[in-house]
């Protein structure tokens, strides 16, 4: 649609043609009319801009809602492409869901000892599972309890192995002067060894102490005394030389066992120690410390063993 507007081409005219055929107030009449009309004639022109103005507002309105129903018609065509292909799958969804309804079906419907049989054999391997379970948790109760006695089994060896190494120092001490002449002490196996050489105690053939060795064998019964704890072995022992005819011994047993006795008197003479905690041994000449040299097999060993009383409790739990 296309308005064009009024042109100032008919009023000049009409101005013209009127001053030439009327009178002066024909004239004014007519200008005034003139004027009026070109008033209308602006308000037309005005009207039209608006109208156009408004008309090309609205075309480019309709211009935007085209293109957004052609956009609107392509989403339509996606999303209908997508609900055909969801319905495809949702049909196939519900032929498989059919198919698993009648499987569960067939098999309510199965041989019910079957199902029993599955069930009982289900059952069977949950209790088994269940005992195992017990057994394991068992197991392990047991498990730490025998780690803690180990631990406390463990705690007590290396407290009387403390105990030992203390008691050897102390009885080290109390026999210095005699060490490296023909004395020694050892701690072996978890006891202590004071080892006497027959030098320092008896005469050749005899089980009587001299001075030197009742020193000696005293200094090591008050080093021991107070140990409550502990027993006393006192091993004779001898070489293999017989023993000479017209002797007070029959033989190396003999001898032995007369000076082991000799020396639990003295220890019992010199000191305050509990007669039930030693004992009296004779080896003869049968456990030698070296088969090439007669002198050190000749000896008297004092052995100090600790009380394990407590220890064997322990390894018993």
């Amino acid at each position: 649609m296309s308005l064009r507007p009024f042109g100032p081409t008919l009023p000049i005219l009409t101005i013209l043609f009127l001053s030439a055929c009327v009178p002066a107030r024909k004239y004014e009449e007519v200008d005034q009319r003139a004027r009026a009309l070109q008033q209308e004639a602006d308000a037309a022109n005005k009207k039209a801009l608006e109208i156009r103005t408004s008309y090309d507002e609205q075309a480019a309105k309709l211009a935007d809602q085209t293109k957004r129903v052609g956009e609107l018609e392509r989403d339509t065509t996606v999303l209908g492409t997508s609900l055909r292909k969801m319905t495809v799958q949702y049909d196939k969804i519900n032929t498989l869901n059919d198919e698993l309804l009648g499987k569960y079906n067939a098999l309510l419907a199965g041989n019910s000892s079957e199902n029993r049989k599955l069930l009982t054999d289900l059952e069977a391997m949950r209790l088994d599972l269940q005992n195992k379970e017990d057994s394991v948790s068992a197991l392990g109760k047991r498990v730490g309890e025998k780690q803690a006695a180990l631990a406390a089994l463990q705690a007590e060896m290396e407290a009387k192995d403390a105990a030992m190494k203390d008691l050897k120092n102390r009885v080290s001490q109390a026999l210095s002067g005699f060490e490296g002449k023909g004395l020694t002490v050892e701690q072996r196996n978890g006891r202590i060894h004071v080892s006497m050489d027959n030098k320092l105690l008896f005469p050749s053939g005899s089980a009587a102490v001299d001075t030197k060795g009742r020193e000696a064998i005293g200094k090591l019964a008050k080093a021991i005394e107070n140990e409550k704890d502990l027993s006393i072995l006192v091993e004779g022992h001898t070489d293999t030389d017989r023993i000479a005819p017209g002797s007070a011994y029959k033989d190396n047993w003999d001898l032995s066992v007369a000076r082991a006795t000799s020396v639990v008197r003295i220890m019992l003479e010199s000191s305050k120690t509990d007669p039930i905690r030693i004992t009296a041994a004779g080896r003869g000449e049968f456990v030698p410390v070296d088969p090439n040299d007669k002198a050190k097999n000749r000896r008297i060993e004092v052995v100090l063993i600790p009380d394990l009383k407590e220890l064997y409790k322990l390894v018993k739990e």
